[in-house]
């Protein structure tokens, strides 16, 4: 067959992913291998929410997993990625709502059961959306064991869950003061609850004694509040019973205004001595805070609103209005009848739905609550034993922990038609409460809880309800969980990683996950969080069809770093593009000079030339440094190490050097030379696959190989045998001379083809060695007329020179070069010299440094500072022998 056709003249992204992944399912290389001897690795996708299409975030996120799943796939692991979608209840619905209000229909014109089928119908449509998004960015995950958070084996694991923590006490039901959300009206948690800053007011107010004391002079004492809306709601006033100030009105009683409702002024440690005047009113039914203070002191508490935050019957004439028009109604109305003393505008920090955005409300209602603090405790004791979960990077850990400590009861149970119903009924006659898996045999006679589960209550199984617990003898639970990793974000770790933790603990005894790697926001170049208000959001879909899936997933994974957020800009996906096609060419290049070979072979170290033995010393190194750096999770520096390789070492040097012997007469030569080429490729591939799955495929099936596909082909191993520290740094001298070489010839702009003498002037008897037995490379990149190397090398004063390690590299351009220009340029290297040796020199002066730096990393300091004082001395030599030419 012939090469050429396999690859076309131009990278072409559409046209290298075109059927590519369909061909990749259609042969269940994503599977598990089944190979009971090799240790699994498991990771769980973290289930995006149907309510519409990826985002880049998602983009980044997943193609870290894959990147994962992909290299300990080819190392040989048993590898299972599981794919599955969050119903996301009140995200989900907030969406559907939305799009029914622009038809002018409500949840409640359609009812329960209609309303669930048009959120189907929108999960359908958007679960393909994100299936054709998956296909797009070339994730490897296996759709066989897809899982929803509302599909039936989920939804019995957690009707057990629940009915296990019910029965185990740490699940109860009780009235309490949550955050409530008016729009999709049901209860929020706290991580929630968005807290944004709103301008309001500090309005203060006259309560008057119910008694017609006076109090400073005064028959009334001052309330400030930010809320009027809630004084129908107030039930006491309170201060503090060490404030001497208001001892004396401790058990008097004043009048709420325009409520005309006595209550007590009473005593309690809540209240601030330092803040305001001292004195607040309670409002049990509208504050967290008030509630706590009105159990202590057997307050009633008056719930003022209704769910949609309008005022209802306990609001006297303001029924019926919206809380915020009832507000201005209030304020009004206090004015009118002199009670406002004031009003202070302010700008304070307000709750807002993180879903739909509306102020939230502090409301008294009845809800389901998960008892935290056990559960805490033990997630936080299991961090100290050998199955914690490993946080990378560590720093989260703390985070975790902290929010463990001081974390609160969860509401569980939320308002709304989209979820996990609550397994709880309510006898239609006695009120009798049941709570099971499954309904009361007369179900009939019975009512289920209409409230559903907060969404993080079933996400946070997702680890091994989606390996098939609760039936623990499932082959997939036995064999792959605990999973392996989970990638995230950083700010999951309360909504869900936490839950996750504390989960899975309590329920199989073992930690989810051992690893979970944290990443921050993706944000546009100029820092900014990417949003719809500021119009700076990508969607990564629109990056793939104009550079392809290679060069997004590269520019996402390249320059990360863990925990950190990343900048996105497409002048780093053009420069990603641009690898890409440099691989491209390179590859096309080698693979038309490969003949009729079947497939490459490890090369036989007796054949090897100095640049064969450089180019795979550098190719080991390399695979050395990515499979360490994989391991650590350090993606970033993974990449720079693959695009050093390839770009510098592999196309700028060796492909070069392989030139000369392809275009020579020794068959033997060449025999070997293409093999090394092949091999090197065909390594540099399998390494480059995890992130570049389209491109590497389509050139590793365009060439010579053994196999079906990369995604199943062996990840390249360090072959000890190959790494030649002395081959590296042999070829390091000569491609230093060949530099000197070139730039001499650009200072004085003398063109490359140009036949010039070129003098080496080296000490180093083994520096000559190298020199002399790599004349072709020599030959080939400098193009001498004349080449000399020696100790006693004759440099005429018109010459121009630099200084390599334990070598002078000099070009005779008599005619070129000006003695007064060559003494400034070699000036301008004195001091750069200079420069080089004072820093090291400081470095090594350091003693932190010095005590507390790898050995290896010292002595190459040293090492650096040792090489740059000899390139100094020989440069001032030059310069003076310059000097003392101009002055003759």
């Amino acid at each position: 067959m012939s090469k050429e056709v396999e690859m076309s003249t131009k990278f072409d992204p559409q046209e290298v992913e075109k059927g590519m992944y369909q061909k990749w399912l259609n042969a269940g290389v994503f599977k598990p291998s089944g190979d009971q001897k090799a240790k699994p690795y498991s990771i769980v996708l973290p289930p995006p929410n149907v309510t519409g299409k990826l985002h880049l975030g998602h983009a980044w996120n997943t193609t870290l997993q894959d990147m994962l799943i992909r290299q300990k796939r080819m190392e040989g692991y048993d590898t299972l990625w599981l794919p599955g979608m969050d119903h996301a209840g009140i995200a989900t619905q907030a969406k559907v709502e939305a799009m029914l209000r622009e038809k002018g229909i409500s949840r409640y014109d359609l009812g329960r059961e209609k309303f669930i089928d048009q959120v189907w119908e929108w999960k359908d449509k958007f679960a393909d959306t994100i299936h054709q998004q998956w296909a797009k960015l070339g994730l490897s995950l296996d759709y066989s064991r897809e899982t929803f958070t509302l599909d039936e084996n989920v939804s019995k694991a957690v009707r057990k869950v629940f009915v296990d923590l019910y029965n185990q006490g740490l699940i109860y039901r009780a009235k309490y003061i949550i955050n409530w959300d008016p729009q999709a009206r049901t209860a929020l948690s706290d991580i929630e609850v968005e807290h944004k800053d709103d301008k309001g007011a500090f309005y203060h107010v006259k309560y008057k004694f119910a008694d017609g004391t006076t109090f400073n002079g005064k028959d009334y004492i001052e309330i400030a509040t930010t809320r009027p809306e809630t004084m129908f709601g107030d039930t006491a006033i309170a201060v503090n019973p060490s404030d001497d100030r208001y001892k004396e009105l401790v058990g008097k009683e004043v009048i709420v205004p325009l409520v005309n409702r006595k209550v007590p002024i009473i005593a309690d440690h809540y209240v601030d001595i330092e803040f305001g005047t001292g004195m607040v009113k309670i409002t049990p039914a509208h504050d967290p805070n008030d509630f706590k203070v009105g159990k202590r002191h057997d307050l009633a508490e008056i719930n003022t609103m209704n769910e949609d935050a309008s005022m209802n019957e306990n609001a006297g004439k303001y029924e019926g209005m919206d809380r915020f028009d009832a507000r201005k109604a209030m304020v009004k109305d206090l004015e009118d009848q002199g009670y406002m003393l004031r009003i202070d505008p302010i700008v304070h920090a307000v709750g807002h739905s993180e879903r739909t955005g509306v102020q939230v409300e502090s409301r008294l209602s009845t809800q389901w609550f998960v008892k935290m603090k056990p559960l805490a405790k033990a997630a936080m004791k299991n961090q100290d034993t050998d199955d914690a979960v490993n946080f990378v990077p560590k720093r989260f850990e703390h985070t975790f922990k902290q929010w463990m400590e001081d974390v609160h009861d969860w509401c569980i149970s939320r308002q709304l038609w989209w979820g996990h119903q609550i397994p709880a009924w309510y006898n239609k006659e006695t009120g009798e409460m049941y709570v099971g898996e499954s309904a009361p045999k007369d179900s009939e006679n019975w009512e289920q809880d209409p409230d559903v589960l907060d969404t993080w209550f079933s996400s946070g199984l997702w680890p091994f309800t989606t390996m098939g617990w609760p039936d623990k003898n499932s082959e997939d639970f036995k064999r792959y969980f605990p999973t392996s990793t989970l990638v995230t974000g950083d700010d999951l770790v309360f909504f869900w990683i936490s839950r996750m933790i504390f989960q899975s603990l309590h329920f199989t005894g073992r930690r989810p996950f051992k690893d979970v790697l944290l990443h921050g926001l993706i944000r546009d170049q100029q820092g900014r969080k990417m949003s719809k208000s500021l119009g700076n959001g990508i969607d990564p879909m629109d990056v793939i069809a104009k550079y392809g899936a290679d060069a997004l997933r590269w520019s996402l994974s390249t320059g990360t770093t863990p925990g950190q957020d990343e900048r996105f800009s497409y002048d780093k996906v053009d420069a990603s593009w641009k690898f890409v096609n440099k691989i491209w060419n390179a590859s096309r290049y080698v693979i038309m000079n490969l003949g009729e070979m079947d497939a490459p072979e490890v090369p036989n170290e007796a054949d090897l030339n100095l640049s064969d033995k450089w180019i795979l010393s550098r190719l080991n190194k390399t695979i050395a440094n990515v499979t360490e750096n994989y391991d650590k999770y350090n993606f970033g520096e993974a990449n720079r190490t693959l695009y050093d390789f390839m770009w510098n070492d592999f196309c700028d040097w060796y492909i070069e050097m392989s030139k000369e012997i392809l275009t020579g007469d020794d068959e033997k030569a060449k025999a070997k030379t293409r093999n090394v080429l092949a091999y090197v490729l065909d390594q540099f591939l399998r390494l480059l696959h995890p992130v570049m799955p389209f491109v590497t495929e389509k050139i590793w099936l365009s060439m010579p190989h053994k196999g079906d596909s990369l995604v199943t082909a062996k990840y390249p191993v360090v072959n000890e045998n190959f790494v030649d520290d002395k081959a590296e740094s042999d070829m390091n001298h000569l491609i230093e001379l060949i530099k000197a070489v070139r730039n001499i010839r650009a200072e004085a702009n003398a063109p490359l083809g140009s036949p010039v003498d070129i003098l080496v002037k080296t000490n180093n008897p083994e520096l000559k060695d190298v020199f002399e037995a790599n004349r072709e490379y020599i030959d080939r990149f400098g193009h001498p007329s004349k080449l000399e190397i020696g100790a006693d090398v004759k440099v005429p004063n018109l010459s121009m020179t630099s200084v390599i390690t334990d070598a002078e590299i000099s070009i005779p351009l008599a005619e070129l070069i000006d003695l007064n220009d060559e003494a400034a340029r070699l000036e301008k290297e004195v001091k750069k010299f200079e420069a080089e040796v004072a820093r090291a020199k400081n470095k090594l002066a350091n003693e932190k440094f010095v005590n507390n730096a790898p050995a290896k990393v010292v002595d190459e300091e040293k090492g650096k500072l040792t090489d740059n004082e000899n390139k100094l001395a020989a440069t001032k030599k030059r310069l003076a022998e310059i000097k003392t030419a101009i002055q003759k």
